[in-house]
């Protein structure tokens, strides 16, 4: 399958391994992955502002760059939520059919990693080795907008090696929410200290999600914390194998 990759702006500013790492496990499955060059913010920070109006361009953008996609493949549950779910919003609130028709031809081909690999491609096992104890964290967005369900953690237990335990409360927000961090900034932090305190009763090695807007939020507290536990995107555990650890 030809796959087009999209990376976000936050993947590729401060994590760019994370879209390295889909691309590598999306090629060990034997797919053609692609990398549109002119791709860029899907425009999710701008709706999550306020300024619909001003994300309009980046809908566009962004569909006229997938178009022709036979699968669009997105390291974030948040800004998949945006592509499948605002754009429609976005587009219809601006009046504009032509635009609506055409988000609506292309949400249905645009998937979230883990969701493209258990639901689209309908594979659990991977390749992946990962010797480590390890947690997941189950953004807002995909729980209750993607509605992943178990595939992250069907992924998770496939990996050899991997020692896979419950994150307490996994329904409970990290408290990130984008620009909600930074308007609501003790109620995020309370938020936050309640999602490390979880993650510390595992006892894990690693907390992983599919989200590193989450991700981030939450290592800056295991970090401050001195806690030793480190943050990691899904796609990098399932990148990681017994050669190329």
């Amino acid at each position: 399958m030809r796959v087009s990759l999209f990376i976000t702006c936050f993947n590729d500013t401060l994590f760019p391994e994370t879209g390295r790492a889909a691309v590598a496990v999306l090629e060990r499955l034997g797919h053609q992955v692609e990398f549109p060059p002119a791709q860029t913010c899907c425009g999710q920070m701008h709706n999550n502002s306020g300024y619909q109006r001003e994300a309009l361009a980046l809908v566009r953008r962004f569909v006229a760059v997938f178009r022709d996609a036979e699968a669009v493949v997105i390291p974030s549950t948040s800004c998949t939520m945006t592509v499948r779910t605002q754009y429609l919003h976005l587009a219809g609130m601006a009046g504009d059919q032509r635009l609506l028709d055409e988000c609506a031809a292309l949400a249905g081909r645009v998937y979230e990693f883990s969701e493209f690999l258990t639901r689209r491609l309908g594979v659990a096992d991977v390749g992946a080795y990962y010797p480590h104890r390890v947690t997941y964290h189950a953004s807002c967005n995909s729980l209750r907008g993607l509605h992943l369900g178990d595939g992250p953690e069907r992924l998770l237990r496939a990996v050899t090696g991997l020692e896979y335990v419950e994150l307490p409360g996994i329904e409970g927000c990290c408290g990130f929410g984008g620009t909600f961090a930074v308007k609501n900034a003790d109620v995020s932090t309370a938020m936050l200290a309640d999602k490390v305190r979880a993650v510390l009763e595992t006892g894990a090695e690693i907390c992983t999600a599919g989200d590193n807007s989450c991700l981030m939020h939450i290592g800056g507290g295991l970090s401050r914390g001195r806690t030793g536990v480190r943050t990691v995107h899904i796609a990098e555990i399932l990148a990681a194998t017994e050669a190329v650890p």
